[in-house]
């Protein structure tokens, strides 16, 4: 029933979504979210080879260190969002760019 096939479908599609986030969206937060989704989406290709390949715990330690990295990157964006609504009044990615000038 539970299967290599169904598991890399799932990761798929939730990379998939989490690129769709990213590419689309012009809110950082929801940029953000798109990111998350797509490191998730590593977490389980992860967890499922290392299911399937005699249960080593090599795929385990990879997705912790994806989750303390995750964890990092969002409390570091997060500061950024804050800092850059606190300057600008908004989160609007496009608006940003003017910044540069």
């Amino acid at each position: 029933m539970n299967s290599l096939d169904s598991y890399l479908f799932i990761s798929s599609m939730l990379f998939c979504l989490g690129l769709f986030g990213v590419i689309t969206r012009r809110n950082a937060i929801a940029v953000l979210m798109g990111v998350e989704l797509i490191l998730n989406a590593a977490n389980i290709n992860f967890v499922a080879f290392s299911k399937f390949n005699g249960m080593n715990l090599d795929g385990h330690i990879f997705a912790l260190l994806v989750i303390v990295l995750a964890a990092a990157e969002a409390a570091v964006a997060l500061a950024i969002i804050i800092n850059i609504y606190n300057n600008m009044n908004t989160v609007n990615i496009d608006d940003v760019s003017e910044l540069k000038r």
